[in-house]
């Protein structure tokens, strides 16, 4: 018989709780409301091995702005895909990015966002890159920030040629140039 808590049931929705999975109280849920954990549409062994393989390839491509910038400026078929929320992305930019949001990827999205090349050149960026921490560009927590989010999953879809903004900047920066306008 399996028990599972109300506490883990919000972390599975989203709660934004930051406290240790393993600190937070919960209160228990009788087993005939807890499903057995066979979904095979879901693969959480499968993901956390593949976060494990990503991790050296990730380690390797990280950038700095200046050389963020410079990949934009010089590579033409680069793509900087920004992979916020829509109404995110509507509020506020790096100039010449594209949106598509994370929880939309699918192999199709993202084949017509990046085109039939599965080696282009994918630059990506996420709130935590920034220093503003205000709408758009909210500080997520570290240990999910989006880009971790965004590499695993290109990767997990063939898009091997992806390569994040490793620094945090102000989005006032120079070599940003942010589009759109901050709440203060």
């Amino acid at each position: 018989m399996r028990l599972v808590t109300f506490g883990a049931i919000i972390l599975a929705l989203g709660s934004s709780a930051t406290a240790p999975v393993a600190a937070q109280t919960a209160t228990p849920l009788p087993a005939d409301m807890v499903a057995d954990g066979s979904n095979p549409q879901i693969d959480y062994a499968g993901y956390r091995d593949l976060v494990a393989e990503v991790e050296p390839l990730r380690a390797q491509r990280l950038l700095s702005m200046a050389g963020f910038r410079r990949v934009l400026d010089s590579e033409p078929q680069a793509l900087l895909l920004d992979a916020r929320s829509a109404e995110a992305f509507a509020a506020g930019h790096i100039d010449g990015a594209v949106n598509l949001p994370l929880p939309d990827f699918t192999p199709e999205a993202l084949a017509a966002v990046i085109g039939a090349d599965e080696n282009r050149m994918i630059l990506i960026y996420c709130n935590n890159n920034f220093s503003d921490n205000t709408f758009p560009i909210a500080r997520k927590a570290i240990t999910v920030s989006l880009n971790t989010q965004t590499f695993v999953n290109l990767v997990a879809y063939g898009y091997r040629n992806v390569w994040e903004l490793g620094e945090t900047v102000p989005s006032a920066q120079l070599e940003v140039r942010w589009i759109g306008a901050l709440a203060t």
